[in-house]
């Protein structure tokens, strides 16, 4: 099987298995609505993706504990330990990501912002956390 392209949301439909195959397997598989064209992607390889292109947060060892921030953006945390500030930071990557879903997308200060939404919405906490400290901690 090669790259799956579709002209139209109605040939998509019709085609629907070997649309979510192709992505499945990391093909290219597309649909061209009017004159838009969506890919559909495996979550996995996309959220594999954006962790690796996305800049992580910083950490900051201070006054007796622990800051956490990403550069660039308003979202930082803190805690009294490390893993106490890596915890409150998923927290407050998952509240940035809602205000960005829900009001946020056209800022023109965060429309940018997508791929990090996307990988903060595509991970669970512990592939945020290796996200934000990497694997050796």
């Amino acid at each position: 099987m090669s790259a799956v392209h579709f002209d139209s949301y109605t040939e998509a439909r019709a085609h629907l298995k070997a649309l979510l195959d192709a992505a499945e397997r990391g093909r290219v598989a597309t649909v061209r609505r009017e004159s838009a064209r969506t890919a559909l992607v495996d979550v996995e390889r996309l959220r594999h993706s954006l962790a690796a292109v996305t800049p992580g947060a910083q950490t900051v060892a201070e006054d007796g504990g622990w800051s956490i921030f990403v550069p660039g953006l308003p979202i930082a945390a803190d805690g009294r330990t490390f893993n106490e500030a890596v915890t409150e930071m998923i927290g407050a990557l998952r509240e940035y990501a809602e205000d960005w879903q829900d009001h946020l997308l056209d800022a023109p200060n965060h429309r940018e912002n997508w791929g990090l939404v996307q990988l903060i919405s595509l991970s669970d906490d512990d592939q945020l956390r290796e996200w934000l400290v990497g694997k050796a901690r």
